[in-house]
């Protein structure tokens, strides 16, 4: 059985980059997705699935929720390696719902740890704005990408500590401790 760690954390904590470096460590037996590119990639495959999901991409609409799970859940079950993470999902308590109830109806992935990489607004913030990669990176987008985030987490994070899958990491030191500890915690459940 496949084993999936889920990384979540505010826009800024680093939770993308921690993914990429601990699958990068450990290139034998881990595999790093984004849903982004799960989606992009089923697109590009030409599948059904994929020419579904850009009728929707394409004309700058959401894919619905239930395509978004099911591709994830392919991609889980189709990975190259026995470990699995992937990092900003769940980013609403629709898309934490929808995903728990198809791995509850499967045994080939089973859901080991949420990780929560935990810092404060302010160091979200300085992070994001400091870095000013894009368009997407000034106060008034950071801000509502903040909310969007924090809305859900309090229900988040219950429905996950109530099943015992919830595990916080300190954000807020050097990425090499915060891989580091990660990394040391993924490989001491599998």
């Amino acid at each position: 059985m496949k084993k999936l760690f889920l990384i979540i954390g505010a826009p800024g904590s680093g939770k993308t980059t921690d993914a990429q470096l601990i699958a990068q460590k450990n290139a034998d037996t881990i595999v790093h997705y984004s849903t982004g590119d799960l989606l992009r990639e089923e697109v590009a495959s030409g599948s059904d699935q994929g020419k579904i999901i850009d009728s929707f991409i394409s004309k700058g609409n959401l894919v619905p929720l239930d395509i978004v799970v099911q591709t994830i859940v392919t991609a889980l079950q189709n990975a190259p390696k026995n470990i699995v993470i992937i990092d900003g999902y769940p980013r609403s308590i629709e898309q934490m719902q929808a995903l728990h109830q198809k791995l509850e109806t499967q045994n080939s992935v089973q859901l080991t740890k949420v990780i929560e990489v935990e810092v404060s607004e302010e160091v979200a913030r300085n992070r994001v704005l400091g870095r000013a990669r894009g368009a997407d990176d000034n106060v008034e987008v950071f801000n509502n990408r903040m909310q969007v985030f924090l809305k859900p987490l309090e229900e988040i994070r219950t429905f996950y500590k109530e099943k015992n899958l919830l595990y916080k990491i300190n954000g807020e030191r050097s990425i090499d401790a915060i891989v580091d500890e990660m990394n040391a915690y993924i490989l001491s459940l599998v």
